[in-house]
């Protein structure tokens, strides 16, 4: 084999002058059918790759309500209701409010409590609605709790854009679970959550040990 030269000189270690009919070679560690697989597709190497294309759709504002009053025709937390629950990722239902899933969640089991009117600020709710976002936040720890065991728990609202609300004209509190060791260089350097689950399969879960009463 021969180190190809180009208008600039060796063009890198890794590339080699291999004949069109003699089998490529693949890297140590590389399984070689891969390798071969991925024939004129660049060299193979040892790295897994880890594919988080619902990023995107978060980066690019994907089904943001469009315009600064976000009326309330716009809003998803006013639409998500007159889903099905499978369909809308409801977990639970109140007679003033809901729980949901985080489309973009920061973890799995990440969940939303919002009251069904489509008000801004929590000076906004009335005494029913207060009371039932309460409650459900309560019943969202428990079945957090028993369906994955979760260890701790962020729990609290952004009011406004200024304070990082991502749709700040219908509110909703966070209820995130944690664990011991979830925040490792992942998020911090790659700026990528790794979700062992499909949002199905958490709804499921949570909905499954939410506790009743």
């Amino acid at each position: 084999m021969t180190e190809p030269t180009g208008p600039t000189g060796p063009t890198g270690p890794h590339e080699v002058d291999v004949p069109a009919d003699r089998p490529r070679e693949a890297p140590p560690g590389v399984d070689p059918v891969e390798a071969e697989a991925q024939a004129g597709t660049g060299v193979a190497d040892a790295f897994g790759r880890l594919w988080t294309p619902e990023r995107m759709a978060y980066i690019k504002g994907e089904n943001k309500p469009p315009g600064g009053s976000h009326a309330a025709e716009d809003c998803p937390f006013c639409t998500i209701p007159g889903m099905g629950d499978e369909e809308g990722l409801v977990v639970a239902r109140g007679a003033v409010s809901y729980a949901v899933l985080n489309l973009y969640p920061y973890n799995s089991g990440h969940l939303m409590v919002c009251p069904y009117r489509h008000v801004s600020d929590y000076t906004d709710l009335d005494r029913d609605e207060t009371a039932e976002v309460a409650d459900l936040t309560q019943r969202a720890i428990t079945a957090l709790r028993r369906a994955s065991g979760a260890q701790g728990f962020n729990i609290g609202m952004n009011l406004g854009s200024v304070a990082g609300a991502g749709i700040a004209a219908h509110l909703h509190q966070h209820v995130v679970p944690r664990w011991g060791g979830d925040t490792n260089f992942m998020p911090v350097v790659g700026r990528t959550k790794v979700l062992p689950q499909l949002l199905a399969q958490t709804r499921d879960l949570v909905a499954e040990a939410w506790p009743g009463g």
